[in-house]
């Protein structure tokens, strides 16, 4: 008896128990350090605050002027983050092609080339931390300082920051993938481009379509808040609803949000299952 219920204890427990532990104890401090206090926004003074706001929301804004205005800046909305993501994949594929080790011909053996590749990789990589490294806001504020208000400044913030995400998110789903066609067809003298295209993009491609589509998710998301900044879209339709606490109006673009979103998610499933 006493076998038997030794042999049911986890032999781990104690480590993840110990793990636990000192994760909470190094996340008090953290916490203690962000002010977090949960516990502030169920006082009667804030819970009234938000009901008087969250009451304005009721009913969304539907009048005839207002909803074209919305269709617009949707419109819009789309525009700047499939223009975006768009340019970013052209940003994102040459740093993939050149982040993935295992499209280095170098790396099939020894040759005059491979410190040249290493050297391109390392600055293919702090490349990609460069371009990632820096929020699509603040690129925004800097183009809108650049080009002024409009979607222009949102569409290059995107493409410069998701250029980065996308290179390096595509580098590891290639370098995930089974790497022995590729290596076959370079052997055989095959280029670079024809050993992507043969030996690893079968493999990765409804992985990679399926994070693209996320990520134009996020652009459309990503473009409503550069929107705040003068971006144009449904960011800069929203930021005039919150000024004028026009909740009506805000209730409705909060709608057409989650619509897009739905939409995307629609899109994302689509494309999956026509690449299975």
């Amino acid at each position: 008896m006493m076998a038997t219920h030794a042999h049911r204890l986890d032999p781990d427990a104690l480590k993840r128990a110990t793990g636990l532990l000192v994760g909470l104890l190094l996340l008090w401090p953290l916490l203690v350090l962000s002010q977090f206090q949960p516990a502030a926004l169920f006082e009667a003074r804030n819970l009234m605050a938000m009901a008087n706001f969250l009451k304005g929301f009721v009913p969304p804004e539907m009048s005839a002027d207002f909803l074209g205005r919305t269709v617009t800046a949707t419109i819009e909305t789309l525009a700047i983050a499939t223009a975006g993501v768009a340019l970013a994949f052209l940003i994102a594929a040459p740093l993939a092609l050149a982040m993935t080790r295992a499209l280095s011909i170098a790396r099939i053996g020894p040759g005059p080339g491979r410190h040249l590749s290493d050297v391109l990789h390392a600055i293919a990589r702090v490349l990609l931390v460069s371009l990632r490294g820096v929020p699509e806001l603040v690129w925004a504020l800097v183009f809108v300082r650049a080009l002024g208000l409009g979607a222009a400044a949102g569409v290059l913030a995107l493409a410069i920051t998701y250029g980065g995400m996308l290179a390096k998110v595509y580098a590891e789903i290639l370098e995930s993938c089974d790497a022995e066609p590729a290596r076959v067809l370079l052997q055989a003298g095959s280029r670079r481009t024809l050993a992507l295209l043969y030996g690893l993009l079968p493999n990765a491609a409804q992985e990679m379509v399926s994070y693209t589509v996320y990520r134009w998710e996020c652009a459309v998301r990503a473009s409503v808040v550069m929107g705040f900044v003068g971006a144009g879209g449904l960011g800069q339709l929203m930021d005039q609803a919150m000024k004028m606490l026009n909740g009506g109006e805000a209730a409705t673009i909060l709608i057409v949000f989650i619509l897009l979103v739905l939409l995307a998610d629609a899109i994302s499933a689509g494309l999956r299952r026509q690449l299975s």
